[in-house]
């Protein structure tokens, strides 16, 4: 950004305030993180929670692999329109995988957006909120490849001291039911160095837990040739100290080597949970998605991860009624779930993804045939969940205390946390203060399909730097005046993986 761009970009009054709306993965919640630092950066306070689009900017950070991404997008559009024409000096921008994909119809379509750009260029916002308002029309730019790796831009995180950290951007996969690859672009790596130093400034500002974050996560190293530079990358965070916690997501089965395992077993801090997306267990079916590998191969790797981690957490995705699948195929995907024995998954029935050559295949599967599908697979995962939970009975467990990840703690007077294996466990509340990010210690009394319950009392609390960075963090956002409140971010860990037609893309 030229010096030019960036005084353009400063000078905004500082009563404006912004929300940004996201839709679909890890990637664009971590992308969220930075298009909140730079409008912050250029002198914008987040929105009250619960404003409803009664910002000065809305920004709709957009997902573009469901069939009815863009029907969401301009019914949100839509119901913006009034309050605009009301607030003449109010901008909404729209970004991410749909801009990139769709970039002139989304103006055409709903003229009174200010500012459409993509994946490439998310750096560009606050300059293009400043064009806008200047020229009085609207700016479209949509960069073809990558200008800045999105890691070098200014981030606001969403937790205290749990954090994303972008290893790799784009996808090498040609998987036939997404379109990220076309809308991300190739894989491009960062430098080692570069990520080790981000995730040793993150610890030194308190974050104890960090999820390294790629499309195609363990990949890593394709740039440069070096089949295990992953597994090397595991074994550095292990040496970072004050590093409590690191989890990645998502792997491919395909780039799933020895060397990783290994990395995870031998590695103390790299959490025993896994999140690998089979997608289907049919071998005809994974030869029709463009997956190279087939059930044994997938089944295989559970075998080696559970003999080296006993006590893995192993979830997953898989994708129900995709082009072709018989009976017999979805048969063979309920006895990989059996023979996987996952603690959860995302289960998606499929849908069309426009621009992928899935979604002109023949076989196209009638929605009621798909719908009973996915009811029996998640009835049957449902059953496997709890019977894995049920094992954790009598275990006792260090948790990491969160924010905002049980709903029904203040009437239950409970708090809840994550397990090392990222199960959700709700637990009594202690006589002693325990703030996000310290560490408990109880024993498991309960399980059920989805979480965990301690109703004994907490054996030990552990009051730790991730406590004292959200507690500073909550008193200064306290402090704030009135007028420019930046409202409490929901505190907590990555997002859990549970069963659920959820808003994931499903494409690694």
């Amino acid at each position: 950004m030229s010096s030019g761009d960036r005084s353009q970009a400063v000078d905004v009054q500082e009563s404006k305030t912004y929300e940004v709306r996201t839709y679909g993965c890890q990637m664009n919640v971590h992308d969220s993180e930075r298009l909140s630092g730079l409008l912050e950066d250029a002198g914008y306070v987040k929105a009250p929670a619960g404003s409803d689009g009664d910002a000065d900017v809305v920004v709709f950070n957009t997902c573009a692999v469901r069939e009815n991404a863009d029907n969401k997008l301009y019914g949100n559009l839509g119901r913006l329109a009034p309050m605009k024409t009301k607030r003449p000096g109010m901008q909404i921008a729209v970004g991410g995988c749909l801009a990139q994909k769709d970039r002139d119809t989304i103006v055409k379509r709903a003229p009174w957006v200010d500012v459409v750009f993509g994946t490439h260029n998310i750096g560009k916002l606050p300059v293009l909120l400043e064009r806008a308002r200047v020229q009085e029309e609207a700016q479209v730019e949509i960069a073809e490849s990558l200008e800045a790796f999105p890691s070098t831009l200014p981030t606001r995180r969403e937790s205290a001291y749990a954090a994303w950290v972008s290893i790799s951007v784009g996808c090498n996969n040609t998987c036939t039911f997404c379109i990220v690859p076309a809308l991300r672009g190739k894989e491009r790596d960062r430098r080692t160095g570069d990520i080790l130093a981000e995730i040793e400034a993150l610890v030194g500002e308190g974050v104890s837990e960090i999820t390294l974050l790629g499309q195609n996560v363990n990949a890593y190293g394709s740039d440069i040739g070096d089949r295990e530079a992953f597994s090397k990358l595991l074994r550095a965070c292990g040496q970072i100290e004050g590093l409590e916690r690191v989890r990645f997501t998502s792997p491919h089965p395909r780039d799933f080597t020895d060397d990783v395992i290994a990395a995870m077993a031998e590695t103390p801090n790299v959490m025993p949970q896994l999140h690998m997306p089979m997608q289907s267990g049919s071998d005809t079916v994974l030869k029709a998605m463009r997956r190279s590998y087939r059930q044994d191969r997938f089944l295989g790797i559970i075998e080696k991860v559970r003999a080296a981690i006993p006590d893995a957490a192993i979830t997953t995705d898989i994708i129900v009624g995709f082009p072709g699948e018989t009976e017999e195929d979805f048969e063979q995907t309920l006895h990989a779930v059996r023979e996987a024995r996952f603690s959860a998954a995302f289960t998606f029935q499929y849908s069309k993804r426009p621009g992928t050559p899935a979604a002109t295949m023949e076989g196209q599967i009638p929605k009621e045939v798909v719908q009973a599908r996915y009811e029996r697979l998640v009835a049957l995962q449902e059953e496997i969940s709890w019977g894995e939970n049920k094992k954790q009975v009598g275990r006792t467990l260090e948790l990491m205390v969160a924010e905002g990840e049980g709903r029904k703690d203040g009437a239950t007077h409970r708090l809840s946390g994550r397990a090392p294996d990222n199960r959700l466990v709700h637990f009594t509340k202690p006589d002693a203060e325990v703030r996000p990010g310290d560490v408990v210690t109880v024993e498991i009394t309960y399980a059920a399909p989805h979480h965990l319950l301690a109703e004994g009392a907490v054996l030990d609390v552990r009051r730790t730097r991730a406590g004292d960075a959200w507690e500073k963090r909550n008193a200064a956002e306290a402090a704030k005046p009135a007028g420019v409140m930046l409202g409490l971010p929901r505190i907590g860990a990555p997002e859990p993986l549970p069963v659920a037609a959820g808003s994931g893309c499903g494409c690694d």
